[in-house]
C-alpha cells in the first residue's frame, strides 16, 4: 500500500491526524456525520486511496464506543431492511475502487452527500407542508427509501468511508430523535465496518504499516467520545439535526473541492 509509516510524519501531521481521530470519537457519541471532515484531514495527510484503510479501524474503535453507550436505543427493524441493500452497496463500491482514482471516489462521494442533504431537506419540508399519505403508499415509499440509502451507504462507507452523512440522512428523514438516531446507527457502522475489513485488506488498503499507524492514534478516538457524551445531552433535537445536516454539506463540499 503506497501510504506514510507512522516515523515519517512530522509532529504537525500527527497532531492533525490525532484531532481527526478525536472527531471520529466525537462524531459517533454526538454529531454524526461530522467525521467527514475527518476524513478530508486523512486524506490530506495520507494518499487518498490509503487513507480509507487506516481511517476504518478507528472508525470501528469509535463505532464500539457508541454501541457501549447508546446500545439500548437500537431500533433493529430499521437495521435489518438496510443491510441486504447495503450490502449491494458495499459489492459495487468495491468494483468502483478497482478501478476508480482518487479525484473520481472523492468527486462522486462528494456529490451524493450535497443530494442527499438536499433531497432531506425538501422531503422535510414538504412533509410539514403536505398531508399525511395513507398507510400503503407510505410503506411502499419507506421500502424504497430504505433500499435507496442502504445502497448509497454501502457505497460512500466502501469507497471513502463516508456512508455516516448518508445514512444520516436516512435516519433523519425517517423521523429518528436523537438517541433512537444513535444507538441505531452505532450498531449499523459497526457490523458495517467490520464486514469492510476483508474487502479492505484484499485491496491492500490495510496492512502492517497502516495498523501501526492506528495503534497510535486510536487512543484519541476515546477523548472523543467522552466529549460527545458530554455534549449531546446539552444539545437539543432541532440544533442536533441541522448540525448533522450542516456536518453532511461541509463534508461534501470538502470532497469536491480537495
Amino acid at each position: 500500500m503506497d501510504t506514510i509509516t507512522l516515523w515519517h510524519l512530522t509532529g504537525w501531521e500527527f497532531a492533525a491526524l490525532a484531532f481527526a481521530a478525536l472527531l471520529v470519537g466525537f462524531s459517533k457519541t454526538a454529531v454524526s456525520g461530522a467525521n467527514t471532515v475527518s476524513l478530508a484531514i486523512f486524506a490530506a495527510f495520507l494518499p487518498a486511496r490509503a487513507s480509507t484503510g487506516v481511517l476504518l479501524p478507528i472508525l470501528i474503535a469509535g463505532d464500539v464506543l457508541a454501541v457501549l453507550t447508546y446500545r439500548r436505543h437500537a431500533h433493529w427493524p430499521t437495521l435489518w431492511r438496510l443491510f441486504p441493500a447495503v450490502g449491494v452497496g458495499v459489492a459495487v463500491g468495491t468494483l468502483f475502487l478497482v478501478w476508480a482514482d482518487d479525484a473520481v471516489v472523492r468527486t462522486s462521494i462528494g456529490v451524493i452527500l450535497l443530494f442527499m442533504a438536499g433531497v432531506t431537506v425538501w422531503r422535510r419540508r414538504r412533509a410539514d407542508a403536505d398531508e399525511q399519505p395513507d398507510e400503503e403508499t407510505a410503506s411502499r415509499a419507506g421500502r424504497v427509501k430504505a433500499r435507496s440509502y442502504g445502497v448509497l451507504g454501502g457505497f460512500t462507507t466502501m469507497v471513502a468511508n463516508a456512508g455516516g452523512p448518508v445514512m444520516s440522512m436516512y435516519l433523519l428523514s425517517a423521523g429518528f430523535r436523537k438517541l433512537g438516531f444513535l444507538g441505531t446507527s452505532a450498531f449499523f457502522f459497526l457490523i458495517v465496518n467490520v464486514s469492510k475489513l476483508p474487502f479492505s485488506a484484499g485491496l491492500g488498503l490495510i496492512d502492517g504499516h497502516s495498523l501501526l499507524l492506528d495503534a497510535a492514534l486510536v487512543v484519541f478516538v476515546v477523548p472523543g467520545a467522552l466529549l460527545g457524551r458530554w455534549a449531546v445531552n446539552r444539545i437539543n433535537q432541532r440544533l442536533f439535526e441541522r448540525l448533522v445536516i450542516a456536518a453532511t454539506v461541509v463534508g461534501g463540499l470538502q470532497l469536491l473541492l480537495a
